[in-house]
């Protein structure tokens, strides 16, 4: 059965509708963004029934099966970060192929809801990055005409999903995160993020985030006492990540989880050590929000902070983080972390991050005001200079949800960290800090 293509417009939109001789249509799909090169428009988003055939003047493909997100428990997505910068690179590889020059490109998709909540997440960030669209007019574009709304996205937990991440929320967050320089794909080091995020052969890789500037977070999952293969997922001793720490100017480290190493082995080794404990799957207190703060703002160097498996408590206090000095809201944060770091906040963790995006903004207003009006602030603090809240009184019974995270992902084979995007696991290259900054109790 042969296909006829036909275009169509309609507020402004292009809609791609695809017939079968002698047949109604079989769906209707919207283009995501048209990038205009000599003049046409080439540049489409497709939901499709069958799989289409190449023409003359059209080119269609798929990242259904090449991009594949690699679950927890129900959740699905978005895709991690190195997968958007390769899908990022195929797109421009089409788009400036000779042979391409005169044709239209379709990125098609299924209608697995789960896969085009993805694929609509890829097309438009790469109108945000590449063609300068603004999120919204990339999201406008997206759902326009008769097109179809996307899933949104859940965590990572086993529970009831009660926060929902949506394609918008996921280029709002993209887009924040450009503005502030925490990636460029100009210069994206997908070889060595896909090293710290694929598990070996001999399970050797630390995992942990990595960023590629002075004054920077790094996030990993709990060092042990001992180095070991548990269940099939490596553990580190602290003395195996001293180098690559002295490598990227960490200087302390903050533990959020139950001691499984001691502290001490850090210090003597010439790092601050800081414990800041609360309960897996729980969100931090005031009390904790303000001393993690404290610590990034006042450490000279970088700061690598962990809880057991690393997505957690670790992705809720660097969300404060982003929301405290980059004004991004709570789902901008949450979208950006799992982009970086799929999994991560978790349960009530994502409603405490609306919360507290509120009270950020409040403070910074405060502050605001209280530097107009001074011409000069000099402060120098040692408040909190280690810090230490003891666990003894907290008890986690049983496996935690550290402990079921971290037992999916060892369960998971072993795959080629040359080989394509599709075959990596989970853990990443992420955020990087700026500035330093005082923070008022």
């Amino acid at each position: 059965m042969k296909a006829k293509l036909s275009v169509l417009h309609l507020n402004s939109q292009h809609i791609l509708i695809m017939h079968l001789s002698s047949c109604p249509p079989v769906c209707l799909c919207v283009c995501v963004c048209a990038c205009v090169l000599n003049a046409t428009d080439r540049l489409y988003f497709a939901t499709l029934r069958v799989k289409p055939k190449n023409t003359a003047n059209t080119h269609y493909f798929s990242t259904d099966e090449e991009f594949i997100y690699e679950s927890f428990y129900a959740d699905f997505g978005p895709l991690n970060q190195a997968m958007l910068y390769r899908y990022c690179c195929k797109l421009n590889k089409k788009l400036k192929s000779f042979t391409m020059s005169r044709k239209k490109l379709v990125h098609y998709t299924s209608h697995d809801q789960k896969k085009r909540a993805n694929d609509a997440v890829l097309i438009g960030a790469y109108a945000v990055i590449y063609l300068k669209r603004s999120p919204e007019e990339a999201y406008r574009t997206l759902i326009s005409g008769n097109n179809a709304g996307y899933l949104p996205f859940r965590d990572a937990g086993v529970g009831e999903c009660t926060f929902n991440l949506t394609v918008l929320d996921c280029l709002q967050g993209i887009r924040k995160a450009l503005q502030h320089g925490f990636f460029d794909f100009d210069s994206f080091n997908v070889e060595e993020y896909e090293h710290y995020e694929v598990r070996h052969y001999h399970q050797l890789t630390l995992t942990l985030f990595k960023m590629l500037h002075p004054g920077k977070i790094l996030a990993f999952s709990s060092p042990h006492s001992r180095s070991k293969i548990e269940n099939g997922y490596p553990l580190h001793a602290p003395e195996a990540y001293f180098a690559y720490f002295r490598q990227n100017d960490v200087t302390a480290v903050v533990r959020l989880n139950r001691k499984l190493y001691d502290g001490r082995r850090f210090e003597d080794a010439g790092f601050e050590h800081h414990d800041l404990f609360f309960l897996d799957g729980t969100t931090p207190s005031d009390l904790i929000v303000r001393r993690f703060l404290h610590v990034c703002e006042s450490t000279d160097g970088a700061v690598a902070l962990h809880c057991k498996a690393g997505l957690g408590r670790t992705g809720t206090l660097i969300g404060c983080y982003l929301m405290k000095h980059f004004r991004f809201t709570a789902a901008e944060a949450i979208a950006w972390i799992r982009i970086c770091r799929p999994g991560s906040i978790i349960g009530p963790q994502q409603n405490f991050l609306e919360e507290k995006q509120h009270s950020f903004r409040r403070q910074q207003e405060a502050m605001s005001c209280l530097l107009s009006s001074m011409d000069d602030l000099s402060i120098n603090t040692t408040l909190y200079k280690s810090y230490s809240l003891d666990e003894s009184n907290c008890k986690e019974g049983g496996l935690t949800q550290g402990d079921k995270l971290r037992a999916l992902k060892g369960k998971r084979p072993p795959r080629s960290a040359s080989s394509s995007s599709r075959y990596y696991l989970v853990i990443i290259c992420f955020l990087r800090v700026m500035v330093r900054h005082v923070t008022y109790e």
